[in-house]
């Protein structure tokens, strides 16, 4: 009997020293990868829930409508070529220049029932023939009913009275960061390509005069896909894809869309006026960082701090003043200057907008009637200058000057394309800061010969005399 019981009680021993060594490396083992994630968060933060099947991940559906408002674009030009060595030992020598048929390739969008297609402008730029080739292999004669340079954007209208799929706008003021976006392009004529990817930046200005705007994706794009659709998720169009950086020519990992509420008022301005009309709030300063808060002694870190309202423009009607802080204009929060100058890109002039801005500390709402952008430019002798912009500022380190926007002047013509974009900084050591004021100083001074100050596009400064 003690033998049983002694037996028994090893039993019972190694059961419980079983059960207890089990719990333990459940409790060590089996979570422990528990613990360690657990380890690595803030004990004392409450944690949040995160949804993960918020945004949609099936995108055949837009996919399946965009392809067929996707089009292939054919440009076909007559450039001259100089005679070679090597083409004059094979055909004889040819003393002229001779017309050789160049092809280029891109996509479009097309917009409306009847036939109004949108591409780049660079996909038409110097073109002879036009082709157009839908999904269905159906192809249409183009002609070019107008386009913006600025914003690389070409209307064109189809030779056709079939009535044909169109895309529907979406609102690119609404996008948001991540959203997921699909870029659809019609390359070398191989039918719709479908790539998907985020919006990863929103009003991206890749130009120096600040005046571009651009929704960033890594949806990729390759060249033959310019011109084509960058739509979201319900197959809305809210872009015209443009480029993409690369150090390569193929993709690597960045693409650039014209956004939809500014190809849409290029391509009506095109359609109702023949050109592209631009509006003017009618104020210089620069956006807002908190060094230059602290500078001024403003509160708003986030901003465009208006530095001088311009004479005779709606923000001067308004009472819009020097020192005035732009955090919003109507429903758009204004945090640079590109998101201000993108907003306004799609208005025009004539156009009221209500402009939130911060005075002394408070809010202020005004309503503002944009000008016309051509009341800051002005033209002396077949030059024409416009006003500065603060990224122009902020290039070249200057702070006033005054840009050659284009010469119509014969005696400088040959001179005309390395003297655009320069900036003019003063008339005979008469420093400069306004397209009005430069040319009252050009006019007073009776066609005497002149010496300009100017920084040329490269940042070269030299002596222009005029």
């Amino acid at each position: 009997t003690a033998i049983m019981n002694k037996i028994s009680s090893l039993f019972i021993i190694s059961l419980l020293s079983g059960a207890v060594t089990l719990g333990a490396y459940k409790v060590l083992f089996t979570d422990s990868k528990t613990l360690n994630y657990a380890a690595q968060l803030q004990p004392t933060a409450p944690l949040k829930n995160v949804n993960f099947t918020s945004a949609p991940t099936d995108f055949s559906e837009a996919a399946e409508n965009a392809v067929h408002f996707v089009v292939h674009v054919k440009n076909i030009t007559m450039a001259k070529v100089q005679p070679n060595s090597l083409a004059d030992f094979f055909y004889g020598y040819q003393s002229q220049p001779q017309q050789r048929m160049q092809i280029g390739t891109g996509s479009g969008v097309i917009v409306s029932e009847d036939g109004y297609v949108v591409t780049n402008n660079h996909v038409i730029q110097n073109s002879s023939d036009l082709e157009v080739t839908l999904n269905n292999n159906t192809t249409y004669k183009a002609k070019v009913i107008g386009t913006d340079s600025k914003m690389d954007i070409a209307l064109l209208k189809l030779d056709t009275k079939d009535k044909l799929p169109y895309a529907t706008f979406g609102n690119s003021d609404q996008i948001k960061l991540g959203e997921w976006v699909l870029a659809i392009g019609n390359p070398y004529n191989l039918n719709s390509t479908v790539t998907a990817g985020i919006v990863s930046a929103k009003a991206r200005n890749l130009a120096n005069d600040g005046l571009q705007s651009f929704i960033q994706t890594d949806a990729a794009v390759n060249p033959g896909n310019s011109g084509g659709a960058l739509v979201n998720t319900r197959g809305e169009l809210i872009g015209i894809n443009t480029m993409i950086s690369s150090t390569t020519g193929s993709y690597v990992g960045y693409s650039f869309a014209v956004p939809s509420n500014i190809t849409r008022k290029i391509i009506e301005d095109l359609m109702q006026y023949g050109n592209v009309q631009h509006a003017a709030l009618g104020v210089e300063g620069g956006e807002l960082n908190s060094a230059i808060a602290e500078e001024l002694k403003i509160n708003s870190k986030q901003g465009f701090y208006i530095n001088k309202v311009t004479e005779k423009t709606g923000a001067e009607k308004a009472g819009l003043k020097k020192g005035d802080v732009i955090i919003q204009l109507d429903d758009q929060k204004i945090t640079s200057f590109s998101t201000l100058s993108s907003y306004l890109s799609s208005k025009r002039p004539e156009d009221v907008v209500h402009v939130l801005v911060i005075r002394e500390g408070k809010n202020l709402n005004l309503p503002v009637k944009l000008s016309k952008r051509e009341l800051l430019t002005a033209e002396y002798n077949g030059f024409k200058f416009e006003n500065i912009t603060p990224a122009e500022k902020k290039k070249f380190r200057i702070n006033q000057g005054v840009k050659i926007e284009s010469i119509e002047n014969s005696e400088f013509q040959r001179y005309a394309n390395s003297l655009k974009g320069s900036i003019i900084l003063s008339v005979d050591g008469q420093q400069v800061s306004d397209s009005k004021e430069l040319a009252k100083i050009l006019e007073s001074k009776n066609g005497e010969k002149l010496i300009l100050e100017i920084i040329t596009s490269s940042g070269q400064q030299v002596q222009l005399y005029l």
